[in-house]
């Protein structure tokens, strides 16, 4: 494979009570993944979402790796890996930022700043918020709005889905990643990433 096609793989791992799947595809040119590779292990040492015993994982997860990349004749270094469990939240929260001026449009990186202040709301300790969803956007007190983007108006605001999980069962799932000598590109609760 070339630079430029290796740049168009995506690897994901999904680590379950009693399976773990490695899936490897590749982009196509219209942006859809078409599947290269699928491994599977039995999984031993995850109860309910959360890791129970590392050495068990990270095995199970090398092993479902390994069938993937030899189906899919490829060596990922890095993989989406999707996290669920009874120790995942969810709240509603409303967040807003004031603009300077009624005159410009409203700019991606005006719905990035008021979607990273979501990230410092407070949550319990020993929690860390995985996902910041937004639901719908208000501006200037007009409701409805999908996407604000080239909008004008001074008041941004938007209705938020928070997903919160464990911050010590999140580590341990990176940990067992990692130690397969795979990176964590992103933390997806399973929902979302079916």
């Amino acid at each position: 494979m070339t630079g430029s096609e290796l740049n168009n793989i995506v690897a994901a791992i999904d680590i379950g009570t009693t399976k773990i799947v490695a899936i490897i595809g590749k982009k196509d040119s219209t942006g859809k993944i078409e599947i290269m590779g699928y491994g599977r292990a039995e999984s031993t040492g995850v109860k309910r979402g959360v890791v129970l015993n590392i050495e068990q994982t990270v095995n199970a997860i090398r092993e479902a790796v390994a069938k993937a990349e030899n189906e899919a004749k490829v060596t990922i270094t890095e993989a989406y890996v999707g996290i669920a469990g009874q120790h995942i939240r969810s709240m509603r929260n409303r967040g807003y930022i004031n603009r300077d001026s009624y005159d410009e449009e409203i700019s991606r990186e005006d719905v990035q700043a008021l979607i990273d202040d979501m990230y410092k709301i407070p949550i319990d300790v020993g929690e860390e918020i995985i996902h910041v969803l937004p639901q719908n956007y208000i501006v200037d007190s007009e409701s409805g709005i999908k996407s604000p983007v080239g909008m004008f108006g001074k008041r941004l605001e938007a209705n938020f889905h928070i997903v919160i999980g464990q911050t010590a069962a999140a580590n341990n799932l990176k940990k067992c990643v990692n130690r397969s000598n795979i990176k964590v590109r992103k933390l997806i609760l399973e929902p979302l990433a079916s």
